[in-house]
């Protein structure tokens, strides 16, 4: 792991069914950067995440976070690492409000224990109010005041898509993974998680994974791209140099070399 490395993978791999869906993969993130994973569908990329995640146990490598050894950690404790993630398919409860949903991803700080929480003491009141100011202070980031009390069914997909950001946002992370933040969305609806995403890294000081198709979005915000193919890196690099590296050409853009 470099010094100056805040996520640090090196040799991972995972098989399904005798077939590598990454394969001796390595890379590491640095504080305060937008890092991009591109590639092919089927190409490994969410796989990544989900090994990361704790969702899959890999069959070789090792995955550093800080001082954590994330191999070493259940899934449900991945959060309190200051780790946060959306999915490429939103999981969000379809019949609870927005406001709910993002109390939801308030969960890691909620420390009062059943017992003063029934009894609604002092202490609670002020807790519960200061997670609904964290709340109130996402919805203006993400400007979905007007959902607020709209049931996450009757949303229309582009805003699920920002409610699932803003409830990640609402574990107050450190790094967030985004699988796919602009996927189904229009090119104006793309441009605004662009605008958020670059509003999250500065005002927030989050670092950001991002596995994006959308290459206009990718280009315009990540600091560095990791391109991969059938499960292995291909390279490592600028948003310009990635665009260039023939390999990549092949492997992503259907060019050949």
């Amino acid at each position: 792991m470099s010094a100056a490395a805040m996520l640090s993978v090196r040799n991972l791999s995972i098989m399904f069914g005798g077939v590598h869906a990454v394969e001796d993969v390595s890379f590491d993130v640095n504080p305060g950067e937008v890092f991009a994973i591109i590639g092919p569908n089927g190409a490994g990329k969410s796989t990544i995440f989900n090994l990361i995640s704790r969702l899959y146990e890999p069959c070789s490598g090792t995955i550093h976070y800080g001082d954590h050894d994330l191999l070493e950690l259940p899934a449900h404790k991945i959060v309190r690492t200051g780790i946060a993630r959306t999915f490429q398919n939103i999981e969000l409860f379809e019949q609870a409000t927005v406001l709910q949903n993002l109390l939801v991803g308030r969960h890691r700080h909620m420390s009062a224990n059943p017992l003063t929480a029934l009894a609604f003491l002092p202490s609670v009141r002020k807790s519960e109010l200061e997670h609904r100011r964290k709340v109130e202070d996402v919805i203006d980031l993400l400007d979905i005041a007007q959902y607020r009390d709209e049931r996450i069914a009757d949303l229309p997909y582009g805003a699920r898509k920002n409610v699932e950001l803003a409830r990640a946002l609402c574990a107050e992370p450190t790094l967030l993974l985004l699988d796919e933040p602009a996927s189904g969305l229009s090119s104006e609806e793309s441009d605004d998680v662009g605008f958020w995403l670059e509003d999250i890294k500065h005002d927030l000081g989050v670092t950001l994974v991002m596995v994006e198709h959308d290459m206009n979005l990718v280009g315009s915000i990540a600091d560095r791209v990791m391109a991969i193919n059938d499960g292995r890196l291909i390279a490592i690099g600028t948003p310009d140099e990635i665009r260039d590296n023939q390999e990549v050409q092949q492997a992503y853009l259907g060019v050949s070399a």
